[in-house]
């Protein structure tokens, strides 16, 4: 059996004490791929995800302008970008988007960035990596103009940690994205969710952890970490009436075929 969490934090200092420990955990678990989220602490330091890709054979890597950090932004900031999406371990853009419940950033500069952010991918031909809390409306109103789904653009990209209703879920496949189910789908009051997750296309679903964040039960309350992935793709077998193998296997090739990262997978 092969996982790939397509979504962690290992850069976070949580993990400082015990970092090797933790990714040696995930591969006994099966996890044999991790994608590490390279928006660490923001501009102008774009490199997080990068560092440990170069560093831990089993790492793939994402660069990005998280949504808390828009104003970070310096056009400097986008040029070191598109040179980084060059690197052989970037499987995509992220996390980018919008989120309205912190405002970090104003919101007029949030989507500023998150534009400039899509033509950059679009240029690159990378996957983008969705972050939306509370801004689910404009956030499909911007990649419905600026990443819509076509023959010309079959690019396409993940809804990360995926908390939306079926609402959110049929315009987010609509668009051409992958629906990347964390630890929430695990937790007993996510009914919708986990309808959600039981009806989702077979070819259009990933699992991630998010870690050190949202750890799923039976590990709630805890510090999340990739190994914990097994947890969230049993619950998603199970609500789809399939073995935690198949989900496996389905989750794994879904990320290669939506990062053309074959080599290694």
């Amino acid at each position: 059996m092969t996982l790939v969490d397509s979504h962690c934090h290992l850069d976070n200092d949580q993990f400082d004490p015990d970092r090797d420990e933790v990714i040696q955990r995930a591969l006994d678990a099966g996890v044999e791929h991790m994608v590490a989220i390279g928006t660490g602490d923001g501009p102008p330091d774009l490199e997080a995800g990068i560092r440990l890709a170069d560093r831990y054979p089993s790492f793939y890597c994402t660069v990005g302008i998280h949504p808390h950090d828009a104003a970070k932004a310096a056009p400097e900031t986008f040029t070191r970008l598109e040179e980084l999406l060059k690197h052989p371990k970037v499987a995509a853009i992220g996390e980018i988007g919008l989120d309205y419940h912190y405002d970090h950033s104003p919101r007029d500069v949030q989507r500023e960035v998150f534009i400039e952010q899509m033509r950059i991918a679009r240029d690159a031909r990378k996957p983008i990596v969705i972050h939306t809390r509370k801004a689910w409306d404009d956030t499909l109103s911007l990649l419905a103009e600026h990443w819509p789904a076509s023959p010309e653009n079959p690019i396409g990209g993940i809804m990360h940690c995926f908390a939306g209703g079926a609402r959110e879920a049929e315009r987010s496949l609509d668009l051409g994205f992958y629906l990347s189910f964390g630890g929430i789908l695990t937790f007993p009051k996510s009914m919708e969710l986990q309808e959600v997750a039981r009806r989702a296309p077979a070819d259009r679903i990933l699992v991630e952890t998010d870690a050190p964040y949202l750890a799923p039960v039976p590990k709630r309350g805890k510090r999340n970490e990739p190994a914990f992935v097994i947890e969230t793709a049993r619950k998603l077998a199970g609500l789809r009436g399939e073995t935690l193998e198949s989900i496996a296997a389905t989750t794994t090739s879904n990320f290669r075929r939506l990062t053309k990262l074959a080599p290694g997978l």
